[in-house]
């Protein structure tokens, strides 16, 4: 398999909306709310030639995971897979992670968009992996399970029915339903949205519960503080076959977190909490009665990039950033503020390429900097390796299929806001972002300008569930 080398054209946020078929499909109209993303603007224009051709190489490298590292007839992505294979092999690791998967759909919209891969091909593989998830793939009422054989799509021994991985796999599912004007897509998409059970998974209260297990039943923990979770309950709300209340948008909490001069919402997470939703939600520009969740992002990895250079591990505006990945000993929760995990001077290259949209300079400039610095270790196939430790002499020999899709869309959103775009095409997330209470503010805020950020009362956060499989 080879990518296409050719140059592919330019793409400005208001010619996005012209490629997207997702207005098309199914007799399905965008609501205004939707039309008015492609007001919002997006900060490539602030980029030299060389960071964007640095954003292409590495949304070029990652792309070709989701296709190489993706089962052919399940079209299940691996969850983890070695960077350090000339070939493209497909990896003799096993599991498949239905996260992974999520983010492999709606890479495989920016492969297409990008021309690094021929339509058909890339249409087939769509295909192929809505019909496995909806006709053969394991569920329970709808939701599926975090990890399974990558080509059987039996679950792990103990791995949980996960409401927040589905949700990721949905936001990818949606995504192609709206950029793809294909009547099988179409139909595969919306039966796997519909047959969700969202009502289901609260389990009687008004916020989701973790997951399920067959032998125990739900997981005590739930989702009831701000986490990755926004997309999770927007899904749920705009449901048009099994939606549950609005009342749930308010039922979480939004604890704050003040570091130096910044105050902002975040539970005590690593920092792609403050990423995921917004792949591919566009909350730019817009707000509920509580925040400006973009703006709030913002501000987060503000907070994370100044945690990080004061901790004096060896972080400087060239070398920052860490998230949930894995370390020499094994995968961990970590990163700030407060400190949380063994943050040990290690660096975790989706940390920053996860905000790149957020804070465009300080994101490449650290970006650009490894590579340029650590390239010839910390560079593989599919591009960065999860994680780094220079110092002692340490480079993860994997990449994680969720951390170079977080990158991938990031820089894709950077530059042209397609995703973005395309997934608000479907009408489900605008109306329940109308649910909620969302609505547009004057203008958006501008990266460079930190803004206060209106805070709820306190909770006591609780950190979410960060189990990984064995390195399968």
């Amino acid at each position: 398999m080879s990518f296409s080398t050719s140059t592919p054209p330019k793409i400005t946020r208001r010619r996005a909306t012209k490629l997207l078929g997702g207005a098309i499909l199914s007799g399905l109209v965008a609501s205004p709310l939707a039309a008015q993303q492609a007001a919002q603007p997006t900060y490539s224009r602030l980029l030299s030639d060389e960071d964007l051709a640095f954003l292409e190489e590495m949304e070029r490298a990652g792309c070709l995971y989701f296709t190489e590292q993706a089962d052919p007839a399940s079209g299940q992505v691996l969850d983890r897979a070695t960077n350090k294979t000339a070939t493209g092999e497909f990896d003799q690791h096993f599991a498949a992670s239905i996260a992974a998967t999520g983010f492999g759909l709606t890479a495989l919209c920016i492969s297409d968009k990008r021309g690094y891969l021929d339509t058909d091909r890339i249409k087939k593989q769509v295909i192929t992996t809505l019909d496995f998830h909806l006709n053969k793939m394991p569920d329970e009422h709808g939701f599926f399970y975090h990890f399974s054989d990558v080509k059987t799509g039996k679950p792990l021994i103990n791995v949980e029915v996960s409401s927040i991985d589905t949700s990721i796999f949905l936001c990818g599912v949606l995504t192609v339903r709206a950029y793809f004007n294909d009547r099988r897509i179409t139909d595969l998409a919306t039966q796997l949205y519909n047959r969700v059970d969202w009502p289901w998974m609260l389990n009687g209260g008004k916020t989701f519960s973790m997951g399920w297990h067959p032998e125990t039943g739900f997981i005590s923990t739930r989702w009831d503080h701000y986490a990755e979770l926004m997309m999770m309950y927007l899904l749920a709300i705009g449901s048009p076959t099994h939606p549950i209340s609005p009342d749930s948008w308010s039922a979480f909490t939004r604890p704050p977190i003040t570091f130096g001069p910044y105050s902002y919402i975040s539970g005590r997470d690593p920092l792609f909490v403050h990423q995921y939703s917004h792949a591919w939600f566009d909350f730019a520009g817009k707000r509920d009665a509580y925040a400006n969740y973009f703006s709030n992002s913002i501000t987060a990895t503000r907070a994370h990039k100044a945690f990080c250079l004061g901790l004096k591990r060896g972080y400087t505006d060239d070398y920052w950033g860490v998230s949930a990945s894995d370390w020499q000993h094994g995968y961990t929760a970590w990163g700030g503020p407060p400190l949380m995990g063994p943050v040990d001077g290690s660096v975790v290259p989706c940390a920053a390429a996860g905000s790149l949209p957020f804070l465009p300079h300080d994101c490449i400039r650290v970006l650009r900097a490894l590579r340029e610095n650590f390239g010839q270790d910390a560079w593989g196939r599919y591009g960065f390796c999860d994680a780094f430790h220079p110092e002692l002499h340490w480079y993860d020999p994997d990449v994680l299929g969720i951390d170079l899709g977080i990158s991938v869309l990031m820089a894709e959103n950077l530059r042209s806001a397609f995703v973005w775009d395309t997934f608000m095409q479907n009408p489900e997330p605008v109306a329940a972002m109308k649910a909620c209470g969302f609505r547009g503010t004057r203008q958006t805020t501008n990266p460079s300008e930190p803004k206060p950020v209106p805070i709820p009362s306190p909770s006591q956060p609780v950190t979410p569930s960060t189990n990984r499989p064995p390195n399968l």
